[in-house]
This record gives C-alpha cells, structure tokens and sequence, in this order.
C-alpha cells in the first residue's frame, strides 16, 4: 500500500490533477490555481518528499511516483483525470497517460529525453540549487518578500520571476532546501529515466516549452514523434517553470486540452452507438424482408 500524498482540493467540475517539478512544490502553481479551479474540480500534490508528502520506500523511479499519485486519486475517489505538469511532474503525468489514467494532458518541459551531456549539465545545475538554497534556505522567507529578492532566486526558472509570487519563492526552498529525499528522486526520478510505452497514449497531449528554458535543453519537442497526435507549443517570454511567466496561456490550453477530449469522447460514444445499431438495424430489415416474402407466398 501506498500513503497517499499531500495535496490541496478545490473548485468543482472535472477532475484536473496539477504536478509540479522538482526543485519545488504545489506552490508553483499559485498563478493559475484559483483560475483552474473556476472551470475544475482541481487537485494540487505535493510530489514524494516535498512538503508533507512521505519519502516513497521504494526507488523514487517515475513509475515508483505515479504509483503513489495513482494511489492519492485512489483515496479520494477520482478516476482519470485531465493533468498540468510541469518538469519531473509532466514526466509523470505522461506515465499516467500511458496507464490509460489521464483524459487529457498538457505537458510544460517534461523530464527524460535529456541525451547523457545534457542530463549530466541539468543534474549538476540541480545539485548546485540544492547545495546553494540549504545553506541561504533562512533568508529565502525574507527574499521572498520583494520581487528583486524573488528575482535573486527563481531566474534560473522564470523569465519573469519579478512577477512571481513569495508563494512560489518558498516553493522553492520546499521543494530544493527541504526535500527529504533529494537525491534519490535526482538519480532514479531524472538522470536514470528513460521514457517508456508513448506510443499508447490515447488521450490529447499539449507539449509546451518556454523559449527562454535553459533547464530542459529544448528536449520537450522529442516527444513529438513518440506521442500520437500530440501538439507542441512554444511560449514566448517563459522559462522553464512559465505558469507565472503566462498564465493565462496555460490556463488557456489546459481548457483546450480538457474540450478535445471531450470532443474524442463524444465521438467514440457515437462511434460506440453506431456499430450497435447497426447489427439491430440490420435484423429489422431481415425481419421485414421476411414479412414481405411471406406476403408474397400467402
């Protein structure tokens, strides 16, 4: 059994799962949040490790993760689910979509298909977050609180981070400076993940990179090929962590994402509906040819 993990739930409608990306936690998504939740019935998570989320005992591999957020759906009674993600989070919200557990997903600079320099260059800018905010993690909170001091600490994420909000800066520090269980989900969670199965997913999925995002290496394009009918989306004036840099444009494209698959659904039911009838269709027909020649003999 899995512990569920920590999460907020609000607003009423579909089910829209958020997952963030390391280096932070549910925070992230302040900027569009209460946006969603006025179209969603949004469930926001603390990924394994990070706020009051539990340590996974097993390998926090991407498999080991989406486990334990299946597991937090579980708990609280949600089926599939439409997913934002972002970084290790649109990892993981592609490995639901491959257990068949996503209706939708919009995928901002998913981790994994990183060749071996840029993987070595993203783990050592990760290492060096992790070193650099344990030691300067007392005077985040007080950085946090104006927007040059949340510049000094989420540029290398946003392209806009004075525009950011102290929610986000603390992120932050929860998500790097406090995580228990750092560097295992660094090796087995990003370094070592090798993505697996694209070609069954069967729900629509926006891939979405910012054009000023240096921590993906702009590898989020590669799983154009792998992933059947999925989209790309470039951002302008956003970096890798762009909820805050735009969002209003992602808010935008997790209600298109969430209306095409309402579009697909629809049109397998009638699909579903039509291959029905039809064998019923046919027996009247049978039904009333026999009646026809029986009228005939009389």
């Amino acid at each position: 059994m899995t512990v569920p993990l920590s999460m907020t739930r609000a607003g009423s409608g579909e089910p829209l799962l958020l997952l963030h990306g390391m280096g932070s936690s549910r925070r992230d998504f302040t900027a569009v949040a209460d946006q969603l939740a006025e179209r969603f019935d949004v469930l926001n998570v603390d990924l394994p490790g990070v706020g009051r989320s539990p340590v996974l005992k097993r390998r926090p591999r991407v498999a080991a993760i989406a486990d334990a957020v299946e597991a937090t759906l579980d708990a609280e009674g949600v089926g599939a689910v439409h997913v934002l993600g972002n970084s290790l989070g649109a990892r993981v919200a592609l490995e639901l979509a491959v257990r068949g557990r996503a209706r939708s997903v919009v995928a901002i600079a998913p981790s994994g298909l990183n060749v071996p320099l840029e993987r070595a260059f993203q783990g050592t800018g990760m290492a060096l977050a992790r070193v650099v905010t344990r030691t300067t993690a007392p005077l985040i909170e007080p950085l946090s609180r104006s927007a040059p001091g949340r510049v000094t600490l989420l540029a290398p994420l946003k392209a806009r981070a004075w525009s950011t909000s102290p929610e986000e800066a603390i992120g932050a520090r929860e998500g790097f400076a406090d995580s228990r269980d750092f560097w295992r989900t660094l090796l087995w969670g990003l370094l070592l993940d090798v993505p697996r199965g694209l070609d069954r997913i069967d729900c629509p999925v926006t891939l979405v990179q910012g054009v000023v995002d240096w921590v993906a290496s702009g590898q989020t394009v590669r799983y154009l090929p792998l992933v059947p009918g999925s989209r790309f989306r470039p951002l302008l004036r956003a970096g890798h962590a762009p909820q805050s840099d735009r969002p209003r444009t992602i808010v935008r494209l997790v209600e298109e994402a969430a209306r095409r698959a309402g579009q697909l659904a629809e049109s397998s039911a009638l699909r579903y509906e039509h291959r029905n009838r039809a064998p019923a269709i046919a027996s009247v027909n049978l039904a009333s040819q026999a009646g026809s020649s029986d009228g005939k003999a009389v």
